[in-house]
Formats: structure tokens, sequence, C-alpha cells
């Protein structure tokens, strides 16, 4: 198993290994940067991969109001951590990794209940 990496931001590594993921800020070759965002899991269908949808709120200052606004994020789910819909995540911004995805899952907040406990 490869050496584990402290990315810092005050998150722990986690206590499960990667096999030959190149991509996990952890055990791979990506570092992280910039933003570190919390939200929701909507989809982890696709192999290694998650949407996230991040809630925040716009001031719209013609209406001195603030409206609701949700953006979806896709991020690289790494072995070692294995996101399922419906977890609280927190994702952290790397170099691109694909087309659509420069956010990567660095840990789970909170996680879903499994249906079998």
């Amino acid at each position: 198993m490869a050496e584990v990496k402290n990315i810092g931001f005050g998150i722990p590594s986690p206590e499960k290994g990667c096999e030959n993921d190149s991509k996990c800020p952890f055990h791979g070759d990506i570092t992280v940067r910039g933003k570190i965002l919390t939200g929701k899991v909507l989809s982890a269908k696709t192999a290694k991969n998650v949407t996230v949808e991040i809630a925040s709120r716009k001031y719209i200052s013609k209406y001195e109001r603030y409206v609701p606004v949700r953006t979806k994020i896709k991020a690289h789910n790494p072995d070692c951590l294995k996101a399922k819909e419906g977890d609280v995540v927190k994702i952290a911004e790397t170099r691109p990794l694909s087309k659509t995805k420069s956010f990567v899952v660095v840990q789970i907040v909170s996680g879903v209940q499994d249906a079998s406990n």
C-alpha cells in the first residue's frame, strides 16, 4: 500500500487504503488547493464519480432579499472513501481531472444509515 499523505486543512486521513487510484488525494498524485465545499451527494451511479449539490444564498440588491441557490458539482470519489447517495461530504478543488471534474471528495461528514442494520 502507498504512503498516506496529509492533505492539510484539518482533514483526517481515511483508515482504508486505495489500490492503484492515482486521483486519490491521500494515496495518489493529486494535490488539493483552493475551495473546500460541503454538500450532499445526489448521485453515485458512475464509477469513481459523484454529483454533489451545494446549497447557498445569493443577495438580490434590487429586492433587498436573499434567494436560495443550488449548484451541482461533479467530483472524484476515491476508493478509500466510497461516498454513497445521501451522504454529506466535503469536496476540495484540484487540477482538472476530466472535462467536467475539478473537485475530489476528501471527507464524509455524515453518512446514510444502512438498511441492513
